[in-house]
């Protein structure tokens, strides 16, 4: 594999900027001046449309900077590409952010795509969801599996901890996850009835769906927010950017409370009406105990034709824990045991009333305990 000095950052075709290594371990960033033009900045806070050449800090994304490490599959998806070098005689811990950005392609979440490409020789066999399934519970339990090249085909770009796959159904992009070494086999049960919980509690969903299986209660699927459809029916890419990415901070690092959360929300969004589902995400993800509601989690998507940010539909909803069994984004202060006090305060500070916040929240609990979501 020829070591990648230099990337082409693309969006829709057009391109935005050049990627190149400095100093061997940074991955510096350029606007070019057609973009500067006309264009808008993909991480507002940390590439401002101006022209200079910005240089990134090692930590936390290895001298990326946060809108490009967003663009990197994390967890299941890194998995995958080291195992994919292993097999091509390629030591995955010699080689660049540039070097995975460019294996990335055009593949990767969001809109951002780098050229140019290295391609692997993969297979394109057709495989039907319980063999993946099996593959994927192969591949947490030993370096090998018959279906590497499968398995990185369909899931290589994909982020988070549970195996997944990004692949069509009718011309349409879903993910589809599958149970990790630590999931319960009903796994994605339970997430597919947090999502219509989540609809009820008045939460922007992408379509979700429970994929039939014959080798257990099925897998839990989603689709693409980051895919839509245009008038004349192509398909489009949309810009997209996590907390994670947008504030340069490591989502493995619980240092998020949901006072920060509703700040960004009001400065990037400039609409209180988006703060108030990142309010009602909060809480619900306070009563229907998903304490896994870390940076990555939350994510904004930019609106072209408004020229404007908006909060993503939710997703990665389940019962879950993170360090210490709190939640990963505290509530006022407190990640153990957050309560009413809690919640209202947040939303004092925010500026929400305080009955409309006392009823928003009383009203996703009752719907949450009426799901018996935790039985």
């Amino acid at each position: 594999m020829n070591r990648i000095k230099k990337l082409s950052v693309r969006y829709h075709g057009r391109l935005v900027g050049t990627l190149a290594l400095y100093q061997n371990r940074l991955v510096a960033f350029e606007y070019c001046k057609e973009w500067l033009a006309d264009g808008f900045s993909i991480s507002p806070f940390s590439l401002p449309l101006t022209q200079r050449v910005f240089i990134p800090k090692v930590d936390p994304f290895e001298g990326l900077f946060g809108v490009f490490a967003d663009s990197l599959p994390d967890g299941w998806g890194r998995l995958l590409v080291d195992r994919l070098l292993l097999k091509n005689h390629i030591n995955p811990f010699e080689i660049s952010s540039l070097d995975r950005l460019a294996i990335v392609g055009s593949s990767g979440m969001g809109a951002l795509t780098y050229e140019p490409v290295h391609h692997f020789d993969l297979s394109n066999q057709a495989v039907d969801l319980d063999e993946i399934a099996a593959e994927c519970a192969t591949m947490l339990r030993t370096d090998y599996s018959d279906n590497l090249d499968d398995l990185f085909r369909l899931g290589g770009s994909s982020g988070g901890a549970r195996p997944k796959i990004l692949t069509k159904i009718d011309e349409i992009d879903w993910i589809i996850k599958f149970p990790s070494s630590e999931d319960i086999k009903s796994i994605g049960v339970q997430e597919y009835q947090y999502s219509l919980c989540a609809r009820e509690c008045g939460i922007a969903m992408e379509e979700t769906k429970l994929f039939s299986s014959n080798a257990g209660p099925g897998y839990f699927g989603t689709r693409r927010f980051d895919r839509k459809f245009d008038v004349h029916g192509k398909e489009k890419r949309i810009h997209m950017l996590s907390v994670s990415g947008m504030l340069e901070t490591s989502h493995r690092i619980p240092n998020l409370d949901y006072n920060i959360l509703m700040k960004l929300t009001l400065e990037l969004t400039k609409d209180f009406s988006e703060v108030e589902k990142m309010y009602r995400l909060m809480c619900f993800n306070i009563f229907a105990h998903n304490r896994d509601d870390h940076s990555k989690n939350f994510t904004f998507l930019y609106d072209e034709k408004k020229q404007g940010w908006f909060l993503s539909p939710a997703y990665d909803l389940t019962d879950s824990v993170s360090i210490g069994g709190e939640h990963a984004t505290c509530v006022n202060g407190n990640g153990k045991n957050p309560g009413l006090r809690d919640i209202l305060e947040v939303a004092r500070k925010i500026g929400i009333k305080e009955q409309k916040a006392k009823d928003i929240a009383e009203e996703i609990k009752e719907i949450i305990a009426a799901y018996h979501l935790r039985d």
